[in-house]
């Protein structure tokens, strides 16, 4: 049997038809919307909320808190680093060692010099560093600046190596002091028309005639950046300034000729500091030129920029800083010799303007970088560091309540000695115990004081350090030593405090 459908209204048909149009117009206002959000999201900044960050380190050599505006300095003018502190965060607390290569070997493998350091100018090629690691966690890499890490001041196997950069971790360089000593036949200084090594490729003296190093490094490492902007990155630049020769910079040469000859310092001492004062002025510009780089790419709020420094200024430099006059301490033990500037910015990530008292440490930018990059970790990553990525993001972290230096660089007249330091207090294997920042000289040692003491509690805390510490590296031992001990597998060291 058929049954008729009976006949819809005219007011049922009119109702059905109303609701198919308003079905329709909420689909369009949805993908009208998702087209207005598609076009307010600028592409870089959208690409930034979906990658890792890209991290720039810069270290400066030979200069350290007394020279830049935002920690009180009062000779010089740094206007971009005065910036990136305001802007982000500007630690008290960063420790590196007096000198420069046990200081580049503790910041790039993230191990206390105990374990691996055993030469001046020389990186062991078997330790693993953070440009192998953040390399191999899909990041493109880069170095540029002073390298000085082959072994060339004790003719090591492999010293003329020039793949080593690239062995290291980092797939594209250009350095100073690679292959090339400054003696050498084809070496140079790294100032005026200095010889350089890019990508296996030697850049002579002469193919760089009249130009300035850190123009030519700088400049590589801008381009870099513009032609990876579109994947994560990491640039690691030692810089060569301010090292001595103390010499004029573009902004100061006027119109001397821009030869090697350039590189020879004045003998007047007015003179070396006036052009240690431009040098230092000069770095801050190409760190504003960096920034500037990044910036005009889209990935300012997708990069973390570090600024610090290899340890104190050169000797000979004396310093106005907060009314007082403060005398360069570069391979001395003392606060001007290891206490080092640290500024961080990662736009929309650093809080701004922060100044924190955390303690940082050399071996602690590893673990960092690794925490930032979430690399899968292997046994040959070390454990000395302690990552301070939480308090880059506004959090409390997890500080240490020591930093440790095991300092025996086999170079120069240097005495062997170990100590541990906290913000205020610094005991060494001696015995010998001070008041920091009462004391900047060490010149006053603390006698026992009552044991509820703030001293004293800080002195049973970094003497239970001390106690789970290697033995103190040899107190006189030059380059021509014959026994360099190291503990590779010593045990991570005891924080009283955790």
């Amino acid at each position: 049997m058929i049954t008729k459908q009976r006949p819809r209204s005219r007011w049922a048909t009119l109702a059905a038809r109303k609701l198919i149009l308003l079905v329709l117009v909420l689909l369009l206002c949805c993908a009208d919307s998702d087209l207005l959000n598609a076009q307010v999201v600028p592409p870089a900044e959208s690409a930034a909320t979906t990658r890792r960050p890209n991290v720039i380190l810069i270290m400066a050599d030979d200069v350290s808190w007394e020279c830049f505006g935002c920690y009180g300095a009062q000779d010089y003018q740094t206007p971009n680093i005065d910036a990136l502190a305001a802007q982000g965060i500007r630690f008290n607390h960063c420790y590196s060692t007096p000198l420069c290569t046990p200081s580049r070997v503790k910041i790039m493998t993230g191990k206390y010099s105990f374990r691996n350091y055993t030469h001046f100018g020389y990186l062991n090629p078997a330790e693993r560093t953070f440009g192998q690691m953040m390399k191999s966690a899909g990041y493109k890499t880069a170095i540029a600046g002073k390298w000085q890490l082959n072994g060339l001041y004790h003719s090591a196997a492999g010293a003329d190596d020039n793949t080593r950069p690239l062995q290291a971790g980092f797939d594209e360089y250009c350095l100073w002091q690679l292959t090339r000593a400054k003696d050498d036949k084809n070496g140079g200084e790294r100032f005026w028309s200095p010889p350089l090594e890019q990508n296996t490729q030697l850049l002579s003296k002469q193919q760089n005639e009249g130009k300035y190093g850190p123009d030519l490094m700088s400049d590589f490492l801008c381009d870099f950046i513009r032609r990876n902007q579109e994947q994560p990155y990491f640039v690691y630049y030692p810089t060569v300034l301010v090292h001595n020769p103390f010499v004029p910079t573009p902004d100061t040469i006027g119109d001397a000729p821009r030869t090697h000859d350039a590189n020879r310092a004045p003998k007047n001492k007015a003179e070396q500091k006036a052009n240690f004062v431009a040098m230092v002025n000069y770095l801050d510009k190409i760190i504003g030129k960096l920034v500037d780089t990044v910036r005009e790419t889209g990935q300012l709020e997708n990069t973390l920029i570090l600024f610090t420094a290899d340890n104190g200024t050169n000797k000979s430099i004396s310093s106005r800083w907060q009314g007082q006059t403060i005398h360069g301490g570069k391979g001395t033990t003392t606060d001007m010799g290891h206490h080092v500037p640290l500024v961080a910015y990662w736009k929309n990530h650093t809080p701004q303007g922060v100044v924190l008292e955390d303690l940082i440490d050399f071996t602690d930018f590893y673990a960092t970088l690794a925490a930032l990059a979430e690399p899968q970790q292997t046994a040959a990553d070390p454990t000395d560091g302690r990552s301070f990525l939480p308090q880059l993001r506004g959090e409390p972290g997890n500080p240490r309540h020591w930093v440790l230096n095991h300092y025996q660089p086999y170079w120069g007249q240097f005495k062997g000695t170990q100590y541990v330091r906290d913000q205020d207090f610094k005991l060494y294997r001696s015995g010998d115990f001070f008041n920091v920042p009462n004391d900047l000289l060490e010149a006053n040692p603390l006698p026992a004081s009552p044991l509820n003491s703030a001293a004293e509690v800080a002195r049973a805390k970094l003497h239970h350090v001390l106690e789970t510490a290697p033995p103190p590296p040899p107190l006189k031992a030059g380059k021509q030593a014959s026994e360099r001990p190291t503990y590779p597998d010593w045990n991570t060291l005891a924080d009283p405090n955790d």
